[in-house]
């Protein structure tokens, strides 16, 4: 057998804030795909009658659907500062190493806290 090296392997494999965003950005992609559908037949529920209207408003008012609107909402914001990411480096800027750190971490927190102020503006608590 070649002693060839190995390839860079799961168990062995360090992962970095952009790898995270990059997988996250993905996975919030598809749920996002999900969601738009799930939104367009709620809206369509609504035009069918207030009776349809009223069995989506007992629903989200539950804890599962409080859980799933608030996903939701972090899946948008994630997605939308992880474009604008995307959309800085298609310009070709924030390739160095700790830029990208940097701006991955923006994103996480950055949703979080965007998603945070968008429950507490829905609320009407300020």
């Amino acid at each position: 057998m070649e002693n060839r090296p190995l390839s860079p392997h799961i168990q062995i494999y360090k992962w970095h804030i952009s790898s995270l965003v990059s997988i996250s950005h993905r996975i919030t992609g598809i749920i996002n795909f999900f969601a738009i559908t799930l939104i367009c037949i709620w809206f369509a529920l609504m035009l069918l009658g207030e009776s349809n209207y009223q069995i989506i408003k007992i629903f989200l008012e539950t804890f599962l659907g409080k859980f799933i609107l608030i996903g939701i909402t972090w899946s948008f914001s994630f997605q939308m500062l992880s474009e604008i990411r995307h959309l800085i480096m298609d310009l070709g800027y924030g390739f160095e190493l700790q830029t990208t750190r940097i701006t991955g971490l923006l994103v996480i927190f950055g949703s979080i806290i965007l998603t945070i102020l968008i429950y507490i503006i829905g609320r009407g608590l300020i």
